[in-house]
């Protein structure tokens, strides 16, 4: 089967989720026959299975998103959705913050910097639901969390602080930074969560 994946490329940790995926591919026997691709306009997104929505400056992504036309797009796109950090803010239902326009892909409410300033950014073993080989290394910057979750929304784990993953129907939402790390395990969830 033949894969293309790709990462909206507008701000953020791009590179590094382009270098997960294809990992993540390679490690799935589909290293010869994948691609992942940058997405920037309308046309990039045309033959992708799925799309990645990297950390970066959520307030800035969300204006990009509208001046490149991808809202609807990205809305209505038929994979599914890799959004950690700022892409689990703007896939939400619901962000405090004005600023965004999200995109309500899943059921939840998101506070947009529920750990604090990037001084207070930090790394943890994470244990998550159904995953295999043990707890996730997260790193955490400037993260958001979850403070509530529809009755579709699977909640795959949390801290303290709140819910800081889940999933709803193909898509998944990170508050932390897989990408960074070399794990792909939850890159490689998501694929097969998508049939990949």
């Amino acid at each position: 089967m033949d894969v293309k994946i790709g990462v909206l490329a507008l701000q953020g940790n791009v590179s590094e989720h382009i270098d997960a995926f294809a990992l993540a591919l390679d490690r799935l026997g589909h290293g010869g026959s994948s691609e992942v691709v940058t997405v920037r306009h309308p046309e990039d997104l045309e033959g992708c299975h799925a799309l990645a929505l990297p950390g970066g400056e959520s307030t800035t992504i969300s204006r990009l998103i509208g001046k490149n036309n991808l809202y609807e797009l990205i809305r209505n796109f038929s994979g599914g959705i890799f959004a950690t950090c700022a892409g689990m803010v703007l896939v939400a239902t619901y962000v405090d913050d004005s600023r965004i326009s999200t995109l309500n892909l899943i059921d939840m409410t998101v506070d947009r910097n529920a750990f604090g300033r990037q001084r207070e950014s930090f790394e943890t073993d994470l244990p998550v639901e159904g995953l295999d080989g043990g707890p996730f290394h997260a790193i955490f910057i400037r993260a958001p969390v979850v403070t509530h979750a529809g009755p579709g929304v699977t909640i795959l784990s949390r801290l303290d602080q709140g819910i800081v993953a889940v999933e709803q129907g193909k898509h998944i939402a990170l508050s932390f930074h897989p990408e960074l790390g070399g794990d792909t395990r939850l890159h490689e969830r998501f694929l097969k969560k998508n049939g990949i």
